[in-house]
C-alpha cells in the first residue's frame, strides 16, 4: 500500500513539474506570437486533462490547487486568483462531460474545458474590478479559447496514446473520451 502511494506522490509530482514547465514554455513564447497579455497557449491544462481522463478527479483537482498557489507565489495574488477560478472552473465542466453517460470527442471536450477556463477568469476578474467591465474581453477571451481548445485537443491527441501506459490508475476515464 505505501509503495502505491509513493508511486501516486512521484506520480503527481512529475505532472504537477510537467505543468510547471509547460506553463513557463508558454510564456517564453507567448510575446512571439503576438498574443495580448494574459492570453496563453493553456499547454500547462494539457496535463490537467490528462490526470482526469487517466487518473483520478481529485488528483486533477490537485493540480489545478497546485498550480494556482504557484501563480500566486510566483505572480502575485492576483494571478492566483484568476488561474483559481479559471481552472476550477473548467475542471468541474469537465468532470461534467466525464459523467455523460455517452462519450464525447476530445475535441468536445478541450475546447469546452478551455472556455470554461475564460469564463471562471472572466467571472474572477469582475469580482476583482466590482463591475461587469471585465465582461467586455469576453469576445476576444472566448474566440481565443475556442482556438486555445482545439490547439490543446491536437497535441493531446497525439501524446495521449503513448502515455496512456503511465497512468496512475489501473483503470481510466479514458473510455469516455474518444481522442
Amino acid at each position: 500500500m505505501q509503495s502505491q502511494k509513493a508511486k501516486m506522490v512521484a506520480r503527481l509530482g512529475m505532472l504537477f513539474a510537467l505543468a510547471m514547465a509547460l506553463s513557463f514554455f508558454e510564456s517564453v513564447i507567448t510575446p512571439f506570437l503576438g498574443l495580448m497579455p494574459a492570453m496563453k497557449l493553456g499547454l500547462a491544462n494539457i496535463v490537467v486533462m490528462y490526470a482526469l481522463v487517466f487518473t483520478r478527479r481529485r488528483y486533477a483537482l490537485m493540480l489545478v490547487l497546485l498550480k494556482a498557489a504557484f501563480t500566486f507565489l510566483v505572480r502575485g495574488a492576483t494571478a492566483g486568483f484568476l488561474s483559481l477560478c479559471g481552472g476550477s472552473l473548467s475542471w468541474l465542466v469537465m468532470c461534467a462531460l466525464l459523467s455523460l453517460p455517452f462519450p464525447v470527442t476530445g475535441y468536445i471536450f478541450s475546447v469546452c474545458g478551455a472556455l470554461a477556463h475564460n469564463i471562471g477568469q472572466l467571472a474572477g476578474a469582475s469580482v476583482i474590478l466590482s463591475s461587469a467591465l471585465a465582461l467586455g474581453y469576453a469576445p476576444v477571451l472566448l474566440a481565443v479559447g475556442l482556438a486555445v481548445g482545439s490547439l490543446t485537443w491536437w497535441v493531446a491527441r497525439g501524446v495521449f496514446p503513448a502515455l496512456k501506459r503511465f497512468s496512475l490508475e489501473e483503470k481510466g476515464n479514458d473510455n469516455k473520451i474518444l481522442f
